[in-house]
């Protein structure tokens, strides 16, 4: 069966860090690129960060510039989200998802419309609390 697999979410201090990552089973996650949203309580989904199939190009929304970074590894089919600096704020469930590479970067965290996307991961949480 093929899907995305999240992990590496928890609970952690205001100012902490976590690495999340996103592996792909049972298909070729360079064959995609990768966008990482978020879902917060009272809130809508947000594209937090994009990464190109070919890793060559990234995107971050401006609340996270400068304290998040997206990378992947294709050998081993994942891609992972760096967060450093982390705040209340960030407290989310995250998900990452994969669509082919028909769009930039940045459509792809902002209006791409989420039909487009083939696979979809479970989601990890995120929580930001002292």
């Amino acid at each position: 069966q093929s899907q995305l697999v999240e992990s590496g979410g928890g609970l952690v201090q205001p100012g902490g860090s976590l690495r999340l990552s996103c592996a792909a089973h049972g298909f070729t996650l360079d064959d995609y690129g990768i966008t990482w949203f978020r879902l917060a309580p009272g809130k809508e989904r947000e594209g937090v960060s994009c990464i190109s199939s070919n890793g060559h190009d990234t995107y971050y929304t401006d609340s996270v510039k400068g304290r998040f970074t997206i990378s992947r590894d294709n050998a081993n089919n994942t891609v992972y989200l760096q967060m450093n600096s982390l705040k209340p704020e960030d407290t989310a469930v995250y998900y990452c998802a994969a669509v082919p590479p028909i769009t930039t970067v940045q459509h792809m965290c902002t209006t791409l419309h989420l039909r487009e996307y083939d696979y979809w991961g479970q989601g990890t949480q995120v929580a930001v609390s002292s």
